[in-house]
């Protein structure tokens, strides 16, 4: 498996790994969404712990506003971050 199979793997897997466990199974409560957060990418958000930026991006992926987060709102979240890193890695060389 190549490193972008396995990074969007990762993503995948970590979408399923907290999707459903207060509900639904193919999407993200506000919860679980902040533990996902908080979890998988604390470091890169850094302030995924601090309620107004949950709810921020929380707000932000719900693009439907039905109070979830499904899977392809979820992507949207997925691209702004390889958007952020490709800008980090840019800059830097």
């Amino acid at each position: 498996m190549s490193g972008v199979q396995q990074a969007m793997a990762l993503l995948i897997s970590s979408f399923h790994k907290y999707s459903g466990k207060e509900g639904d199974k193919y999407t993200l409560s506000k919860a679980e969404l902040k533990d996902l957060l908080q979890a998988e990418l604390g470091e890169v958000l850094g302030k995924s712990s601090d309620k107004e930026a949950v709810d921020r991006i929380f707000s932000d992926l719900d693009s439907n506003k039905d109070n979830t987060v499904d899977f392809k709102e979820y992507v949207t979240l997925v691209s702004c971050l390889t958007v952020m890193c490709n800008d980090f890695f840019t800059k830097k060389n």
